[in-house]
C-alpha cells in the first residue's frame, strides 16, 4: 500500500497512524498493538538510541566534524519514523497473509512497494549473502558437533576396552 503523501498528510492503515507533516512530531498511535495495556508506546521506546544515531552519522563525516544535538535528534526522529513506516507496511502484508512474523523478505517487499527500490535491491543482496553465511556456519557447526561426538564415542570405547585389559 503506497500513500499519496502530497494529497494526504496522515494515513490510517488498519490501526496504524502515520503523520507525514513536516513538524517533526510523529504520532505513536501506530504502536498500540505493542502495549495493549497502555494504548501507545512511550516516546523514548519508539526512537532509536541517540548515541547509535550519532555514531552512524559520524561515520560519514570528516573526523573533526561536529554534530549538533538538534541534528542528532532530527535524524533520530527521521530514521525511527522510516523504520516504523516500512515495518508497518511489512506487518500489514503479514497480517493479510495470516502470518505473525515479519522477516527480511517482507521488509524488502515493503521497501519496494513504498518506492524505495534503491534500498530494496541492496538489502535483498545482503539478505541473500547473510543467509548463505548462516547456512555455512550451521553446516560447519554440525560437522564440529559430529566430530566431537565421534571423538567422545571413541574415547568411551577406548576407556571401556582398557578396563578389561
Amino acid at each position: 500500500m503506497v500513500d499519496n503523501i502530497g494529497n494526504n498528510n496522515s494515513s490510517d492503515r488498519e490501526g496504524f497512524k502515520y503523520n507525514f507533516t513536516g513538524g517533526g512530531s510523529v504520532s505513536s498511535d501506530y504502536h498500540h498493538h505493542l502495549h495493549h495495556q497502555e494504548g501507545v508506546i512511550k516516546e523514548p521506546d519508539r526512537l532509536l538510541p541517540i548515541a547509535n544515531v550519532g555514531r552512524i552519522m559520524k561515520q560519514n563525516l570528516p573526523p573533526n566534524a561536529k554534530i549538533s544535538k538538534e541534528a542528532k535528534e532530527t535524524m533520530q526522529e527521521c530514521v525511527s519514523e522510516f523504520i516504523s513506516f516500512v515495518t508497518g507496511e511489512a506487518s500489514d502484508k503479514c497480517h493479510k497473509e495470516k502470518r505473525k512474523t515479519v522477516n527480511g523478505d517482507d521488509i524488502c517487499w515493503a521497501l519496494a512497494t513504498l518506492g524505495f527500490d534503491d534500498y530494496a535491491e541492496p538489502l535483498k543482496r545482503y539478505l541473500h549473502r547473510y543467509r548463505e553465511l548462516e547456512g555455512e556456519k550451521a553446516a560447519n557447526q554440525g560437522k564440529a558437533n559430529s566430530n566431537e561426538e565421534q571423538t567422545a564415542t571413541k574415547d568411551k570405547i577406548s576407556y571401556s576396552s582398557s578396563k578389561y585389559l
